[in-house]
């Protein structure tokens, strides 16, 4: 794939070869399967034994933290009830994830957008000290606009530099982003972006600066906030 962002001053390029599966799902009410809660059973264990493969299950993992695959609920803001990203060691490791899920039976518990793509830039850490475990995440999806497209080279960099100053300032305020993965060659989204944060507050203030400083001029996006949660705990819980 052609390159379609460069590194900043605060992000820098990841080439490790890890791609991530990311999932918006709601639950289905009208199965009329009666293995929902088996089913239920086996999405869990195999995301734990995905953890001990060379998975990173959770946000959190991405950063180097060791514990258990988590979702995140987000049906309280939004027309789905989890989202979550996984990350795998390879892109062929993500497109199989996804079709051993379903094999599962996925299907019969959700209705889901999957989106699968490659790492493109590493995590950033909290500048004022990463909160390990931070029970809110906020997931961005954004393609670029037409604007974007006509923007001469120059103005993308200023455009950069003045996003800059936002995620500087996400970063102080201890927030974390788990770096940047790339979806452009199967979805109309061009990018991911994924933050930890310890307050929902902390997502408020953030989304107010980018505001700001005019970070949407040159994207179409959509954003997904949840409360973490571990994987086993929700689908221990579906009957």
């Amino acid at each position: 794939m052609a390159e379609v962002s460069a590194e900043t001053d605060v992000f820098s390029s990841d080439a490790d070869g890890r791609a991530v599966v990311f999932f918006a799902a709601k639950r289905r009410h009208d199965s009329r399967s009666s293995n929902v809660r088996r089913i239920a059973q086996e999405v869990s264990c195999t995301l734990e034994g995905w953890a001990s493969a060379g998975w990173r299950t959770s946000v959190g993992a991405m950063f180097g933290d060791e514990g258990v695959p988590e979702i995140y609920e987000a049906g309280f803001a939004h027309d789905v009830d989890i989202v979550g990203a996984l990350e795998a060691p390879g892109l062929p490791d993500a497109y199989q994830g996804v079709s051993h899920l379903q094999s599962l039976g996925w299907d019969e518990l959700f209705f889901t957008e999957w989106s699968v793509g490659p790492r493109e830039f590493q995590p950033v850490p909290s500048s004022s000290g990463r909160v390990p475990h931070a029970p809110w995440a906020f997931f961005a999806l954004w393609e670029w606009n037409d604007a974007w497209q006509a923007a001469s080279p120059a103005d993308r960099i200023e455009y950069d530099r003045e996003c800059d100053v936002a995620f500087s300032a996400d970063i102080a305020s201890g927030v974390s982003i788990a770096g940047r993965h790339r979806f452009d060659a199967q979805s109309r989204w061009h990018h991911l972006g994924i933050w930890e944060a310890p307050t929902f507050d902390h997502i408020t203030q953030g989304m107010l600066m980018h505001e700001k400083v005019a970070d949407f001029k040159f994207t179409t996006s959509r954003h997904y906030v949840g409360r973490r949660r571990p994987a086993a705990d929700y689908f221990g819980a579906i009957r």
